[in-house]
């Protein structure tokens, strides 16, 4: 019986494997390509794999009234709350709403699962799920290897594979020695899926085998999505039955399955063609269809890698052997290695989800939509460092799609130009309507410039402004040239109403006035666009400048609202006040050490809350910015001990693997990151929040923001830094020895030794 790691134990295992199928949709691997998604739970005599594709949001019924999908036309309201907050009314931003109720997005939903059951295991024709004691009999083992983004089937000579092609944008599954028959259908029932859903099945043969088409049109709605599953099989016969189709004696069987999102009806026979021409027609064509994908694949996965100097029998667990050793280097290292993956394959049309691309059943928490005022962010934010800027390209997309939604939001509700994002969306509209008096996430006017950060961050990296970029920061400065007007005591700008998500003053209501995070974004969007438009440059500089600074309270902790009298509540999962420390670098401990004094000083006061993942590394995150190892250790530890993730590596939002959720899975290789390395355009830090649970290892291949790529390796006795510069530069490097000035030379290595007082 094979239970060893992925590739072998010589390093870190790109991998995670299980010796037994997923009795969960949960626990299933997960593979996908930013499109399409599969979730495989790796029964060998019934297979279930769950089908998704960013693109499934489940409609409005035709005919429903949908104005409130519009973000709230209060513009008028503005002037007369502004004036009751000024003069101390704490609740008087409860009034700025038209009065709707609470409004959730369009939920995510699955497609469907392809099932393939094999009669002659089961005796009957319908599977049993997870057949732990069938499995280990005759040598079972599930695996996903990270680099290729291939699952692997093996139990008794028979072999499933899959795939979910980047290149063709298909879920492709190869099963060698089916068996004597393989009954082969399309589901969508599935956990919580609508009873009045016109599912309509369509099966056809074809010179090749067959095609399955599934139809299911939403409730109410001339929209429908279809499921199209070309099979072809080499040798044997294939007939039409009445739930799909069943494949008799075949030497291997080759599956390729599509989603379309649509109104009225697709064209199936198109549909089956051009599958076609990806496998003329040759259950053989597997190994063809796998390299066209891993050249996009696999080239992204391998750019950045984490060694922890584990233990090699360690290394060899399965994942939920693993997860039962929460302190293990080998288990930090394969979470880094999965949550790469998971992050690369749920970035493509959108970034990820809060569920990232996958979900087994149509109740998802939140809707499954994107979260923006924190989570986002929070799973992306090691695009840039981690080299994967096919993540930052999908959150370009999903912000460059809706600005003309953006737009909207800051007409309808401060009556200005520029842009408001919204605090939730579902990946198509980009309107401000999730909200209500206990969170008025309409009044957030940090938004634009905290999804705007991550695209800044790459631009930084490669050398190169993005247009886009430069166009929305435009934008996101005209908001603020036309949103401030209004002034304090000593003739300086008050951001009001000012939302800190999702926080609210002691005693008062959450709008309220110069929350710490509206200040940061608001200087940020103003001097950053000022460097990208010379001809507004000095405008938008006198603007920012006249910006209130931050408030430390009598605790001696930076103020989450920087007004004299409010109050801070510390036990709080979000850690907006902080956007200054991280991800942006308006307060450091080299550059402003009061200021950095009074961040660390309010991020030890604050509480876990409710103990959401996302809070956690958030603070960690944090912590790692102001030098804290131990805070980072910390955080790890809660999270590693508190059974966050599953045994497919995905995590859940509680502790207990409660509410299946992205966040930590996506947010822990930034963390770890973070903690060795960090870089601005002009500066680089080498671990700067060391970790005692990891006293040696080597991290290669991290993107720095001045256009180096980073090669690390630590031990207790030194270490050694190999930069490779893309562009001639002057940098100020910090290392726990010292600090110097480095001038890189592009395309000349530069090699320092982390030995002595001062690197050399």
């Amino acid at each position: 019986m094979n239970t060893g790691p992925v590739h072998g134990a010589t390093g870190p295992v790109h991998g995670t494997w299980e010796p037994r199928p997923a009795a969960r949709w949960e626990d299933a691997f997960l593979a996908g390509n930013g499109h399409h998604g599969a979730l495989v739970h790796g029964d060998p005599h019934d297979e279930r794999v769950i089908v998704t594709h960013h693109a499934l949001v489940r409609p409005d019924p035709d005919g429903e009234d949908t104005r409130d999908r519009l973000p709230p036309r209060v513009a008028h309201l503005l002037p007369a709350v502004q004036d009751r907050l000024l003069a101390g009314d704490l609740h008087a931003a409860d009034e700025l709403t038209d009065g709707r109720p609470l409004r959730w997005i369009r939920p995510f939903h699955p497609a469907f699962q392809v099932r393939l059951r094999r009669p002659d295991a089961t005796g009957t024709g319908k599977g049993t799920g997870a057949r732990t004691g069938a499995g280990a009999r005759h040598g079972y083992r599930r695996a996903v290897d990270f680099a290729t983004g291939e699952v692997r089937v093996d139990c008794g000579g028979h072999t499933a594979r899959l795939f979910v092609s980047r290149a063709d944008d298909a879920v492709v599954q190869h099963l060698t020695d089916p068996g004597p028959a393989l009954d082969v259908l399309l589901d969508h029932r599935l956990s919580g899926a609508p009873a009045a859903a016109d599912a309509l099945h369509r099966h056809v043969r074809t010179p090749e085998g067959a095609l399955l088409g599934l139809r299911v049109r939403y409730p109410g709605s001339e929209r429908a999505y279809t499921g199209v599953t070309l099979v072809t099989a080499t040798g044997g016969t294939v007939t039409v039955t009445p739930e799909g189709i069943r494949v008799e004696g075949a030497r291997e069987v080759l599956l390729l399955t599509r989603v379309r999102r649509h109104t009225g009806e697709a064209n199936l026979p198109a549909e089956g063609r051009a599958l076609r021409a990806l496998t003329a027609g040759r259950a053989d064509a597997y190994p063809a269809l796998l390299a066209r994908h891993l050249t996009l694949h696999r080239t992204a996965y391998r750019r950045v890698s984490l060694d922890l100097s584990a233990d090699p029998a360690e290394r060899a667990l399965s994942g939920s052997a693993l997860l039962r050793r929460p302190d293990s280097p080998a288990l930090a290292e394969r979470l880094f290695a999965a949550g790469r993956y998971h992050l690369l394959s749920s970035s493509g049309l959108n970034p990820p989800r809060l569920t990232g691309l996958w979900t087994g059943e149509w109740d998802t928490a939140w809707s499954g939509g994107f979260t923006t005022d924190a989570n986002l962010n929070l799973q992306t934010a090691s695009a840039t460092a981690a080299d994967l800027p096919e993540v930052t390209e999908a959150l370009a997309s999903l912000v460059h799609r809706q600005l003309p939604d953006w737009r909207d939001n800051a007409r309808a509700v401060f009556g200005v130009r520029g842009v408001v994002a919204p605090a939730h969306t579902d990946g198509e509209s980009g309107h401000a309507y999730h909200f209500d008096r206990d969170y008025p996430l309409h009044l957030w006017t940090a938004g634009a410039d905290w999804l705007v950060k991550p695209l800044v961050d790459h631009d930084e990296a490669r050398g190169a402004h993005d247009p886009r970029t430069t166009a929305v920061l435009a934008e996101i400065a005209s908001f603020y040239e036309d949103f401030l007007t209004r002034t304090d005591a000593h003739g300086r700008w008050t951001v009001v109403p000012s939302y800190s998500p999702e926080n609210r003053p002691a005693g008062g209501g959450p709008g309220a006035v110069d929350a710490a995070m509206d200040l940061s974004a608001a200087r940020h969007a103003l001097l950053t666009a000022a460097d990208r438009h010379p001809e507004h440059a000095a405008r938008w500089r006198a603007v920012a400048a006249r910006l209130p600074p931050h408030r430390t309270n009598a605790d001696g902790a930076l103020a989450e609202w920087a007004r004299p009298g409010l109050r801070d509540a510390y036990d709080h999962r979000h850690l907006s006040h902080l956007y200054g420390v991280w991800p942006l670098d308006e307060i450091d401990p080299h550059d402003t050490p009061a200021a950095a004094r009074a961040a660390h000083r309010a991020l030890a006061l604050r509480g876990a809350e409710n103990d959401s993942a996302h809070g956690h590394l958030h603070q960690a995150l944090i912590a790692a910015r102001l030098g804290d190892g131990g805070r980072v250790a910390a955080a790890l530890a809660r999270v590693l001990h508190g059974d966050y993730f599953h045994a497919s590596l995905m995590s859940s939002h509680y502790p207990g693997r409660d509410v299946y959720n992205a966040d930590a899975a996506h947010a822990l290789p930034a963390v770890l990151i973070e903690a060795l390395v960090r870089s601005t355009p002009d500066r680089l830090v080498l671990l700067p929040a060391p970790l005692p649970a990891h006293p040696a290892g080597a991290l290669r291949g991290v993107r720095t923001r001045f256009g180096a790529t980073l090669d690390l390796t630590w031990s207790p006795e030194g270490g050694t830094a190999v930069l490779r510069p893309s562009r001639t530069h002057r940098v100020d490097l910090r290392t726990p020895s010292g600090a110097q000035v480095l001038h890189l030379v592009a395309g000349q290595d530069h090699v320092l030794t982390l030995t002595g007082p001062r690197p050399r």
